[in-house]
């Protein structure tokens, strides 16, 4: 039994960029268990992910030729049923050892021991361990099976499916090929390199030699990190040479690590009159057509220069960047155009076009949507005491670059290019910067719409989704989200707090819903569905900022309108947790929350002639003393002050219970003990539910 490193690739037509890394990651890892699984490898060994865009490969070190032997013991059957009364072998037994193939002479050595509440044979038996050669094909076929691919395709005659043509198998554990076929392809130890730059087919000696071998006869850099390493490294410094930046480009260079196997960073550059387009639509031109990276000075500002990522490393490489140059003119001269054809008509005029263009079947245009925009942003600036006028005529026009060609050829830019049509248009810079930013927050991490303005446009634009979308009943159902409504809300959760904006929910989902013709939400009971939608996001989100649990679910609990005042009620009561008192006024307040659901009808208020026990009597004149102190305190929004002010009132709980029968016998007693009970409560869960915090 020998231990060597094994090599096992697959050699294929350009396989999906995007796809290309966790493909790479998943064959590697799928065949490295399965080896394990099977005894041939250790449970610790290393092995390395290789994933090229014509290769998926991966090197296991350590793997055994064949696993070793191990005592596998089975159960044969009943000691009643295997052996007679003078204990010797029934023909039930010996057929089963016959068809197991255990001679006859180990009768002798079987176990006999209880097997729940009868007695059984077991045998022991020392079983050979799995051989490589014979296990590899298919460890590898699992592993293509588990791979992430949606769609496969058939090549040539035979039956073999895969994402793209696969032409070579290579199986090589140390210097030996190991026997093997999948996908209608042998097992051999030849592979080719660069489609160009290669020697031809490259004979692999040893699966050591795989790397240093690719590189160096085949001008490949097998590994997915090291070549993006090496893009990295190579425009960072191609880009100091220049002066410039790079700005953003991490994915861009993932993208581009997946479609090279050598590659090679050049210059290129364009005319600077193109410059005079807006920065965006270029940029976006030459990262999605071209798979350039732009490069800016130290303001951000667009050069006229950018790099290429080359598959080939040559001496002169003026025809590339020639060719790069020219292929890439074309396109700026589009861009151009579209940018100069879409000024001549204003955002104004557009809007009629919008009518033909369905936002949802159910819920009309994109025109009738814009009207629904227009008076909700009016409603939520005037709420914000900011520029109404400004607010409904940044709604007005924040869809109409829709019908643009810039935003017919690159859907991207909406909202970049109804800033720079609205601006050419003579509207003011609050009214562009709100049709840009009303798109905003589009995912995590981004920027928040700056100004009343662009806030409440943004707002309108998320909150009319929801409303509309939950309202004829096209909720996201588990990983299901096609209108993207979990995004939405995020987006109007983020605004709302971190703006902060002193605006309340349910007012604002209300005022959406107002704007739609009525009839058309008819789903029963929506707006409380898409509350406690909101509020199951911003759970998730606050969870993932590193609240603890408890907290959120206590400030969560009472379901507080105003969204921009959550952060300082978490803080509250994470103070108030902090304190000695908590603990023993959470465990009282959730034994109140509990007697007090057993309450037949309203407490009412109570009354100070019906209490009859010192310890009721302290604990009412404490909540009439500390009451308006902690009203005060809420209304003010200090809500640690109105907390830290309850702890004051722990002894006198304390003493309550244990000195008082609430559900006395005699009723009006029983009612005013629980009236108090309720005042307590109402007190104390004036900024959350203080009982979530009791173990």
């Amino acid at each position: 039994m020998t231990s060597a490193t094994l090599l096992v690739e697959l050699l294929t037509e350009e396989l999906p960029p995007k796809a290309l890394p966790r493909l790479g990651e998943t064959f590697a890892t799928r065949i490295a268990d399965g080896l394990k699984a099977k005894g041939l490898a250790p449970a610790d060994a290393a092995f390395r992910t290789f994933a090229s865009p014509r290769r998926l490969a991966v090197t296991v070190a350590q793997v055994a030729s064949e696993a070793a032997a191990k005592e596998v013991t089975e159960k044969l059957m009943p000691v009643s049923v295997a052996l007679d009364a003078e204990g010797k072998p029934t023909p039930a037994l010996l057929k089963k050892m016959e068809a197991k193939g255990i001679p006859v002479d180990a009768v002798t050595g079987f176990e006999r021991r209880m097997d729940g509440k009868a007695e059984a044979l077991f045998h022991t038996a020392l079983v050979p361990g799995a051989r490589l050669a014979d296990v590899l094909s298919a460890i590898v076929q699992d592993a293509i099976k588990a791979l992430p691919i949606p769609k496969v395709m058939r090549w040539g005659d035979g039956d073999a499916t895969f994402v793209r043509p696969v032409h070579k198998l290579t199986f090589l554990h140390g210097a030996e090929v190991v026997p093997g076929r999948v996908l209608d392809l042998d097992s051999g130890r030849t592979t080719r390199g660069h489609r160009f730059m290669s020697r031809g087919d490259i004979d692999i000696a040893t699966a050591d030699a795989y790397e240093p071998t690719l590189l160096a006869e085949g001008k490949v850099i097998p590994n997915f990190a090291e070549r993006r390493a090496n893009i990295e490294r190579q425009l960072l410094a191609e880009a100091a040479k220049q002066g410039a930046l790079l700005n953003e480009y991490a994915d861009l260079l993932d993208e581009v690590a997946a479609l090279v196997e050598h590659p090679t960073v050049y210059v290129g550059e364009f005319e600077a009159e193109f410059l005079a387009v807006p920065q965006e639509c270029l940029i976006l031109t030459m990262r999605a057509n071209q798979k350039y990276f732009p490069l800016f000075d130290g303001a951000g500002k667009l050069l006229n220069r950018f790099l290429i990522v080359s598959n080939m490393q040559v001496a002169d490489p003026t025809n590339i960047v020639a060719g790069n140059a020219r292929v890439v003119r074309p396109r700026l001269s589009d861009a151009r155009f579209f940018f100069e054809q879409d000024k001549k008509q204003t955002l104004e005029a557009r809007l009629p076009r919008l009518a033909p263009v369905v936002y949802h079947n159910k819920l009309g245009s994109q025109l009738e949507r814009v009207e629904r925009l227009e008076a909700l942003a009016g409603a939520i600036a005037a709420q914000l005491h900011g520029d109404v006028a400004a607010a409904k005529r940044a709604a007005r026009l924040a869809k109409a670059d829709l019908v643009t060609d810039m935003v017919g050829e690159f859907p991207e830019l909406q909202g970049i290019m109804g800033r720079y049509y609205a601006l050419a248009d003579g509207e003011g810079l609050v009214v562009a910067d709100a049709i840009q930013a009303h798109y905003q927050p589009r995912f995590a991490g981004d920027a928040l719409p700056a100004g009343n303005v662009a806030a409440a446009v943004a707002l309108a634009d998320k909150l009319d989704a929801l409303v509309g979308f939950f309202g004829i009943g096209m909720v996201p159902t588990g990983d299901k989200d096609p209108f993207a409504l979990r995004r939405a809300a995020l987006g109007v959760l983020r605004i709302l707090i971190e703006a902060p904006l002193p605006l309340e929910l349910p007012k604002l989902i209300d005022t959406a819903a107002a704007g739609f013709k009525p009839g058309l939400l008819t789903a029963e009971g929506f707006a409380a569905q898409l509350q406690d939608f909101m509020f199951e996001r911003l759970r998730n989100l606050l969870r993932e900022s590193g609240r603890d649990g408890a907290v959120i679910d206590a400030v969560l609990a009472l379901k507080p309108a105003r969204i921009d005042l959550v952060p300082a009620k978490l803080a509250a009561v994470e103070a108030f947790r902090a304190l000695p008192e908590a603990e023993a006024l959470a465990a009282a307040n959730k034994r109140i929350v509990n007697i007090l659901k057993k309450a037949e009808a309203a407490p009412g208020e109570p009354d100070l002639a019906l209490l009859q026990e010192e310890a009721e009597k302290v604990l009412f004149h404490q909540v009439v003393e500390v009451a308006p102190l902690v009203r005060s305190h809420v209304a003010n929004e200090d809500y640690t002050d109105a907390l830290c002010a309850l702890a004051g009132l722990r002894a006198a709980v304390d003493q309550f219970f244990e000195d008082v029968m609430v559900m006395a016998e005699e009723p009006l007693t029983r009612q005013n003990r629980l009236a108090l009970l309720a005042q307590l409560a109402g007190l104390m869960n004036q900024v959350a539910d203080i009982s979530r915090l009791s173990a």
